[in-house]
This record gives structure tokens, sequence and C-alpha cells, in this order.
């Protein structure tokens, strides 16, 4: 392990990052200690002088941006092949050790740290910033529950590093937005759509696109859509099935336009919620006591296979209440004011959607899940629950009958 880099005291290793170690330092000048992030620059001639270039600019920009969701950034420098950023040093666990625990968080807590991430990512977009590669591992909790986003500056570095043979940008390939898989140009919706993301896993425990292979990854980010949370986990709300469906819509422009109005709504429903005096300590390892992952079930089918199995397997359990557009006006439906919901739907051109109907939007999401493509089609027999309806309808036609043939006589004996 080496000892020192510029003028920092290293002090030990706190991992491996996403280009090169991570280390624990300390800066002599004020006495203060510091994470280091390191990254490697041993690169052809000409591929190094873009990668230290872009790095630096990058590292400026995100040098930046102050806020309490996002972490600090004191420093940046250069040590022969290594170039480094000295940053805030956080005492608490990266987001994606926490979900490994093997355990689902409380609804209002997972809102909660995602409304933060949210937050901070707002503040970076007025910014002009887009993080790029927004997922569990570069996320960090500290003390009650606060989260920072980490790899502001170096997330486009870390997304050129990894590129397939026609030389589209990967990044993670769970967490990539639509427009990032197709290599087109991105901003901050496609921030807002690995966030959506990242809340789904939260909430069920389950990635929304999954796959044995980053091809089958990257074919559901485009075509699959996700069962709602809730038919995962029943502590979900309704309101949250609507909030996820809108951050993961396919095209831009039904997603959130912006982060602050996704926090926003995160919040909304978190504050809707029914309040627990018992929290989870998210900074403590191993995290327990609260609900356990539900058994995994296959949410688009297996991707392993061909593509007539991949195009068939992306079609299973879609469910048209999990659709973006219909989940804005639903979404309004449940927090704005009346006026604001009438002049949605004049804008979207929709009808105003009816509490019956988001209650039956929610049914018929069940219905699709608990329908499995290997169930046998329903034959033309009735059955048994169709028999009293028949039964009934021939009793009231017998009764009118009778009454006739009554009213007949009566009609014959009095005049």
């Amino acid at each position: 392990m080496i000892s020192q880099l510029g003028r920092y005291e290293v002090l030990g290793e706190l991992g491996q990052g996403a280009m090169g170690v991570v280390y624990k330092a300390r800066d002599p000048l004020i006495d203060r200690v510091v994470a280091i992030k390191t990254i490697n620059l041993s690169l052809a001639l000409d591929e190094k002088e873009e990668y230290e270039g872009r790095f630096y600019q990058e590292a400026k920009a995100a040098g930046r941006l102050n806020h309490p969701n996002i972490v600090t950034i004191y420093d940046v420098g250069k040590s022969g092949d290594i170039a480094y950023i000295a940053m805030e040093f956080l005492e608490g666990r990266e987001l994606r050790d926490i979900m490994n625990e093997g355990t689902l968080l409380p609804v209002d807590q997972v809102l909660s740290i995602v409304a933060q991430v949210a937050q901070g990512l707002a503040y970076a977009h007025e910014h002009d910033i887009v993080h790029r590669d927004v997922k569990p591992s570069n996320i960090m909790v500290i003390r009650d529950g606060h989260a920072k986003i980490t790899d502001f500056g170096i997330a486009r570095m870390a997304s050129a590093s990894v590129r397939t043979q026609t030389g589209m940008v990967l990044g993670s390939p769970k967490y990539m937005s639509p427009e990032q898989v197709m290599g087109k140009t991105i901003d901050q919706r496609s921030d807002v759509f690995s966030l959506g993301v990242m809340l789904y896993e939260m909430l069920t425990g389950q990635a929304p696109f999954n796959g044995e292979n980053v091809n089958a990854i990257m074919y559901q980010t485009l075509n699959a859509v996700p069962v709602p949370p809730n038919m995962l986990n029943p502590a979900v709300p309704e309101m949250v099935n609507f909030i996820v469906a809108k951050a993961l819509a396919k095209g831009v422009e039904d997603r959130y336009q912006n982060a602050k109005d996704f926090a926003a709504d995160l919040r909304t429903c978190r504050d809707s919620l029914p309040r627990f005096d018992q929290q989870v300590d998210l900074t403590k390892s191993p995290v327990g006591g609260e609900r356990k992952l539900p058994d995994t079930i296959e949410i688009t089918g297996r991707m392993g296979g061909g593509e007539e199995e991949i195009k068939s397997a992306s079609q299973i359990r879609l469910s048209k209440a999990f659709d973006s557009a219909v989940a804005t006006m639903r979404l309004a439906a449940l927090t704005a004011s009346s006026e604001d919901v009438d002049e949605l739907s004049k804008t979207f051109n929709m009808a105003r959607p009816s509490a019956e109907s988001i209650d039956q939007a929610g049914r018929a999401a069940l219905a699709a899940v608990a329908a499995s493509p290997t169930q046998p089609r329903p034959t033309a027999h009735r059955s048994l629950a169709e028999l009293p309806a028949q039964s009934s309808g021939g009793n009231w036609l017998l009764i009118i009958v009778v009454l006739l043939v009554l009213l007949g006589i009566f009609s014959f004996f009095v005049f």
C-alpha cells in the first residue's frame, strides 16, 4: 500500500472504486481526515491526455457543488500515473451494502432516502451536471438516515472506461436509462430513470430489469414493463406505484422532467404514510428485524435464450395499470387540487380518473400478475359461479309471465 498521495498521508485502504483504490488519508495542513479516490492513468499517450483532461474538467465541475445530499470534494491532484480526488470522509455505509443484507426497509424510510438523492440530483442538474451513474453503490447513508451521492465528476469517466465494440457507453447496465442503452444524448431525465430503478429495487428487493447477460438486461430496459411494486411488496401504497411508473417511463417526455418534482412526490407520499417510532439504524451492520425479501418471482421471463424467447419474455405480465402516462393523471388525482387535476386533464386530453378507477387499476394489476402464461385458456363451458346468475334470470322471466296472466284474468272479470 502506498503511504503518500501528494500532500496527503495515507492511513489505510477503504475499498476498491470503479477505477482504482479508495484510501482513508489525512491532510496535514489542516489535520483533516479525508477519503481519496484514485484513478489509474496508465493508458496510451493519446488516450491518457484526453482521459486526464476530461477527469480534471469533471472534477472541477463537481467541486462547485455544495449540497447536503452530495459528498463534498476538497481537492484534485496527480501523483505519477495516479490522479486522485480528495473528498469528504463519511462514516456510514454504502446503500448497496445495506440492500445486500437481505431485508426490506420500511417504505417510509425508502422514500426518505430516495427523496434525498433526488434533491441532490436536482441541485446538480440546476448546475448543468448530470451524474450518469446513479446506483446504490454510489449512495452513502450516514447518521440518522442521511443520504449523500458520491462519484459526482467521475461518473462519466467510469462509464467511458467500459465500451462495447461499437463504442457505445455501457456504464452500469441494470440502472441505465433507455437513451443510455441506445447511445443517445442524455440529460437530467436519464438520472431520474436510474433513480427510479433504484427505488423499485429498494421497495421490492428485485431489480425491474434483469437477465443472465448484459444484452438481456439492455433488451428489457428498452422493452419490458415491470410489475407494480406493491405486487411484490404489499406494504407499498398505490401512490408509489404511480410514482415509480412515471420515473420508469421509456420515453423521456413521459418521465419526470426534473428530479425536483420526483423528490416532491416522494415526500408527499412519505408524509401521508403512518408514522413509526422505530426506524432501522442503517449505519449499523447487519440490518435486522425487518421484512424479509420476497421469494424471487419471474417478472419478465428467462432472458438467456434466442430472439424469440427474449421477445415473448418481455411481454409477460405487463400491466396497463403501470402505464406511465396514466400514472401521471392518477398521481395527480391523489395529490393535487381538483382545479389542477381538471387543468391537467385538459392538457393531456384524458378523462379525469375517479377513486374507483384507481382502485380498479390496482385490482387489474393484481390479476395481471396472478395470470401465468402457462395457465390453461378458459373453455366455452360455464363455470359454477355463472349458474346462479343464469338461473336468476330465468326465474325473473317466469315471474313476469305469471303476472301478465294474472293481469289478463283480472281484466276479464272487471270489464
